[in-house]
């Protein structure tokens, strides 16, 4: 859930609105700390086996529970994207990947979490012994012509990627 401050996590005085840097943001007036309120880094992948079909799930957890996504989530404190991305395909799915490229970052506000920075990687497939964690209803691979509504404009984005870099 988004965080929202209303008093400074350093001195506990209480938060004011404030203008700074061309936007109004919540601010302590007595030392200063500003609630920047930045954007949460989130990994998608999009893992492609060698005859060329795409690895999607079906979602356990909002948001889009019980809707179709490629697998992916937050990345870690200190930890690089493109190391988030495998960590989460194979704590997902069981799937060990090879990232390929970038595939685009997005922005994407939920009610949950706020706003999002999504980043996307396409990624070959190493070994494909799928099973799934509490996250995941289900995983399958499919051909890029049978991916069914995908209601994430930042994947579906990624896979017309994919499509086009793997065919």
């Amino acid at each position: 859930m988004k965080k929202v401050f209303k008093y400074c996590p350093f001195c506990k005085c209480k938060l004011c609105k404030v203008s700074a840097e061309g936007r109004i943001r919540l601010a302590c007036k007595k030392c200063g700390w500003i609630n920047y309120n930045n954007p949460l880094p989130v990994v998608v992948c999009a893992a492609v086996r060698s005859d060329k079909k795409i690895l999607i799930v079906k979602r356990n957890h909002e948001p889009g529970k019980n809707k179709w996504s490629l697998p992916g989530g937050f990345i870690e404190y200190d930890e690089k994207p493109e190391k988030a991305c495998l960590r989460e395909l194979k704590e997902e799915t069981g799937v060990e990947g090879e990232i390929i490229k970038l595939a685009g970052v997005y922005l994407r506000r939920v009610n949950i979490y706020g706003s999002l920075i999504v980043i996307g990687y396409l990624s070959n497939v190493i070994k494909e012994n799928i099973h799934i964690n509490n996250e995941i209803k289900e995983a399958k691979f499919v051909d890029g012509n049978d991916i069914p509504y995908i209601p994430f404009y930042a994947h579906r984005r990624i896979i017309k990627h994919a499509i086009s870099v793997f065919n």
